[in-house]
């Protein structure tokens, strides 16, 4: 994931619509949305709309650059909320 570039009134985004998200991970919209629907991507649905937070994409994007790995954002998501179960994150 790129980082956007911003002019210094604009400020990042806190969230992203699951069709820019799809965009900046070069996934269909379709496979974002299963993959929220079965719990393997992290969202929040307000009513009937669903938003990805950026911090979330931050996250997973630091793991696998520090890690020097592939992320799997299913496990990335399942210990993320393991980790607020047992109150560590």
């Amino acid at each position: 994931m790129r980082k956007q570039q911003h002019s210094e009134n604009s400020v990042a985004p806190a969230f992203y619509s699951v069709a820019a998200t799809a965009r900046m991970l070069g996934a269909s919209e379709m496979t974002v949305y299963r993959a929220i629907q079965d719990g393997e991507f992290p969202a929040l649905r307000i009513r009937g709309r669903i938003v990805v937070p950026a911090r979330a994409l931050e996250a997973m994007t630091e793991a696998a650059v520090a890690g020097h790995r592939t992320v799997d954002v299913a496990e990335w998501t399942l210990a993320a909320a393991e980790e607020v179960a047992d109150g560590r994150g």
